[in-house]
């Protein structure tokens, strides 16, 4: 099984790098059916686990790592990182990012509308991916991420992070209330809000502001900029689930892994 075959977004910044290998996994090539059609990744899902667990086979299969070498955490929107080698095997700990020197291991978040980031500094050899919903992002999930990085080694200058497919600002309404945690942060938070058609009501910018909180601690930092929520035949999306009135949703997978080439 090659990349082709189950069609990831890639990014070429992180092409470029060598001895890097990455992929923002999207649903085309799996063996889940029903609401969870596609590559479904969410083992918190609902979804046929062991189709999941096949799922999740061929994601590793493709990224060239075997199966028990793919990370990733039990997320719960929060701040916490951890090293990979904590975050193998079923009992994954509570975090949003995780962070690794180690070769041929990848690190892997899921998302289904929150903000994938891929992050490596290619010289020092350190990679790392980061779950990055609203509040991860204001709670400081991006910067604690990056230090991670540092304290193993990695010059911020030298980091390239790249955000993957997450829900765009124009399918992202949020309520009267919601601005306010980011407004109290910062007054110029109110850039990554405009008005909806629902009074009261805004569009919330969650691509630009997670990139703008990576481009803030110094590193290289860009969008792929595909929405997740309008295109359903590729991502999963649980804002576009909740309005489907759909019981679940499924999760697509991002990974990173440095490679020994």
């Amino acid at each position: 099984m090659n990349m082709d075959s189950l069609s990831p977004v890639t990014a070429e910044a992180l092409d470029a790098l060598p001895g890097i290998r990455h992929a923002f996994f999207t649903r085309p090539g799996g063996v889940s059916g029903g609401l969870y059609s596609g590559l479904n990744a969410g083992l918190g899902s609902n979804d046929n686990r062991n189709h999941v667990l096949e799922n999740r086979r061929r994601m590793s299969e493709c990224l060239n790592v075997a199966q028990d070498r793919l990370a990733s955490p039990y997320q719960v929107h929060s701040s916490d990182v951890v090293d990979a080698a904590n975050a193998l095997g079923i009992e994954r700990p509570r975090a949003d990012g995780v962070v690794t020197k180690d070769t041929e291991l990848a690190v892997a978040v899921v998302t289904a509308d929150c903000g994938p980031v891929l992050l490596a500094d290619a010289h020092a050899r350190i990679v790392a991916a980061c779950h990055a919903g609203w509040k991860g992002a204001l709670g400081g999930v991006l910067e604690n991420t990056v230090q991670s990085m540092v304290q193993r080694g990695a010059d911020i200058a030298n980091i390239t992070a790249v955000l993957g497919p997450t829900i765009s600002q124009a399918n992202y309404e949020v309520g009267p209330d919601f601005p306010n945690p980011f407004l109290d942060q910062s007054a110029d938070n109110q850039d990554y809000f405009i008005s909806s058609r629902n009074a009261g009501h805004f569009m919330f910018d969650l691509t630009g502001y997670i990139v703008d909180r990576l481009t803030g601690c110094g590193v290289n930092a860009m969008a792929v900029n595909r929405c997740t929520y309008a295109e359903e035949e590729n991502f999963y999306s649980y804002r576009r689930t909740t309005h489907n009135k759909e019981p679940d949703y499924g999760r697509q997978l991002s990974a990173i892994v440095l490679t020994e080439d």
